[in-house]
C-alpha cells in the first residue's frame, strides 16, 4: 500500500492559503489539496509489461471579491502569498457571478462519521504481479480463449482537504483495489472480446483472481459466433453492468447545474412522475465503504442520505450551492470539487431492487435482446432521444439464446424510464447501482 500522506501537514498548507488569500483582498476564499498515490501492474501473454507508481499532491485556491471570482492551481510547494495575490488581482478584473459564493456557515458540516473508507492492507508490486498473472492464467485455461489483451491489479489512495475562509477544515481519504482482464476467443473476423474486473474499497472484499479471469473468458466464449436480428420494435433486457449506465442517465438528468442551464429533458418534471410508479431511486453518501461515500461534500457540507425518485415520482435535484442559488433553492451537500469548480453530482445513487429474480424478469419478456455491452455516445440529454450500439444474447421463449452483436437499440429516455421493470440483484458495489432492469417498446435496427 503506498503511503498515507499527512492530512494535518495538508490542512495547515490550505489554511495558509486562505490566509494569504485574506492577506491580499479576497473577500472569502477556500482551499483545496487533492493527494493521490497509486502502484498498478500490467501483464500480458505471462509477462510484466508495465509497473507504474504514481504519486502528487495538488491544491486549488478559489477567490471571491464581491460576486467576482477567480482560481489557481499549482504544486503544493508553490509560494502561497504571490498565488493568492495573483489569484486576487484575477478576481478583480473578472465578470461578476451572482450564483457563486461559499455555502452558508450555518449550514458547515460540524460531525465526521467515519464510514470505514481506508484499508491499511500492504499489498506489494509482487503481491499485484501474482494476482495479475493468475487471473489471466485462469482465462487462458478456458478452452477457446485465444489470447489475452491485459491482465491487471493496482493498489491507491486518494485524499482530500478542504478549507475555508468561514472555517470550515476537513479531510476525506479513501483506499482503492482494483483487478481486471480483457481477452480474446475466435479468430480473423469473428475474433470475440469481453473483461471482467473487480474495484473494492477494501481488500478482503475484493474478488479472487482466478474467478474474476474465468468470467471474463466465459463471457467472452459465450459472445462467438453472433447472429444479427432483424429491424422492428424489441423488448430488452439490461445486464446490471449496463443497467448501471440507465441508472446514471438518470443522475444526469435530475442534476441541478443542468437544470439550471435547462439541458435536462427533466427541467420541468419536480414532482411529477417520471419513471415507472415500480422505482424508487436513492443516494446515500454515508453508506459504510461506498465507493462514492463522503463524510462532506466540495463545499463542506454534511450530506444526508436522500430519497431522489419515490414510487416514480421526483423529489428532489442534485445541488451544489451554486447551482441552489441559480434554482432559487438550497443546497443539499451535493457539490463536488474538481480543481477550482464546484458541481452538483451524485453520491451512491442505486435504483432500489424490483420484487422478481433476473431469471423471472427474462422469461417474462418472452422474446428480445438481453443486453450485456454498448457503444457510442448516442444519448442526448437535452431531447432524451437514446440510440446505443449494442451485444448480448437473443430471448426466445424466455431463454438465452444465441449471440447478437452489431445491432442499434433505440428509444426515448423519458419513455424507456416509464416502461422500467427491476429484478432484485441489485449490486451496491458501485458509485452508480442499479439490478437487472428490462425495458418494454424500445427499437431494434439490425437485419
Amino acid at each position: 500500500m503506498p503511503e498515507l500522506p499527512n492530512l494535518g501537514a495538508l490542512q495547515d498548507r490550505a489554511a495558509e492559503l486562505v490566509d494569504a488569500a485574506r492577506r491580499a483582498g479576497a473577500d472569502a476564499s477556500d482551499a483545496v489539496v487533492a493527494s493521490g498515490r497509486s502502484v498498478s501492474v500490467s501483464v500480458r501473454m505471462g509477462k510484466v509489461e508495465g509497473t507504474e507508481a504514481s504519486e502528487g499532491d495538488q491544491f486549488s485556491l478559489r477567490v471571491f471579491v464581491g460576486k467576482q471570482v477567480a482560481s489557481i492551481s499549482a504544486a503544493l510547494g508553490a509560494d502561497a502569498h504571490a498565488l493568492a495575490a495573483r489569484a486576487v488581482a484575477m478576481a478583480r478584473v473578472a465578470p461578476e457571478d451572482p450564483w457563486q459564493g461559499l455555502a452558508p456557515q450555518e449550514m458547515l458540516a460540524k460531525e465526521f462519521p467515519d464510514l470505514d473508507l481506508f484499508d491499511l492492507t500492504d499489498v506489494s508490486a509482487e503481491a499485484l504481479t501474482d494476482a495479475a498473472m493468475e487471473q489471466e492464467q485462469a482465462a487462458l485455461e478456458v478452452k477457446g480463449i485465444a489470447n489475452s489483451i491485459g491482465s491487471s491489479a493496482s493498489v491507491g489512495l486518494g485524499g482530500m482537504v478542504l478549507v475555508t475562509s468561514t472555517g470550515f477544515s476537513g479531510s476525506n481519504v479513501s483506499s482503492r483495489f482494483g483487478r481486471g482482464i480483457s481477452v480474446i476467443a475466435g479468430e480473423g473476423t469473428k475474433m470475440q472480446r469481453d473483461y471482467e474486473y473487480s474495484s473494492v474499497i477494501h481488500f478482503e472484499e475484493i474478488e479472487d483472481a482466478k474467478s474474476i479471469g474465468r468470467k471474463a473468458a466465459e463471457r467472452t466464449i459465450a459472445k462467438i459466433n453472433p447472429r444479427k436480428a432483424k429491424t422492428g420494435p424489441i423488448n430488452v433486457v439490461f445486464d446490471p453492468r449496463v443497467a448501471r449506465g440507465i441508472a446514471g442517465h438518470l443522475a444526469g438528468a435530475i442534476n441541478g447545474a443542468s437544470v439550471a442551464r435547462k439541458t435536462s429533458f427533466l427541467r420541468d418534471k419536480m414532482g411529477e412522475q417520471v419513471i415507472a410508479a415500480g422505482v424508487t431511486a436513492t443516494d446515500n453518501p454515508l453508506r459504510m465503504r461506498g465507493s462514492a461515500s463522503r463524510a462532506f461534500d466540495g463545499e463542506g457540507l454534511a450530506a444526508l442520505p436522500m430519497t431522489m425518485v419515490e414510487k416514480g415520482v421526483l423529489q428532489n435535484w442534485f445541488l451544489s450551492h451554486s447551482a441552489a442559488q441559480e434554482l432559487g433553492l438550497v443546497t443539499n451537500g451535493r457539490g463536488a470539487r474538481s480543481g477550482s469548480v464546484v458541481s452538483p453530482t451524485s453520491t451512491n445513487f442505486a435504483f432500489e431492487p424490483g420484487d422478481v429474480t433476473p431469471a423471472e424478469l427474462i422469461a417474462s419478456v418472452g422474446t428480445g435482446l438481453y443486453v450485456t455491452e454498448v457503444i457510442g455516445q448516442g444519448v442526448n440529454m437535452l431531447t432524451g432521444e437514446y440510440s446505443r450500439g449494442a451485444s448480448g444474447f437473443w430471448i426466445e421463449n424466455g431463454i438465452l439464446t444465441h449471440a447478437v452483436s452489431e445491432v442499434t437499440i433505440a428509444g426515448n429516455l423519458k419513455d424507456m424510464f416509464m416502461n422500467i421493470v427491476l429484478a432484485n440483484d441489485l449490486d451496491r458495489t458501485y458509485g452508480t447501482a442499479a439490478p437487472t432492469l428490462a425495458i418494454s417498446g424500445m427499437t431494434l435496427a439490425g437485419e
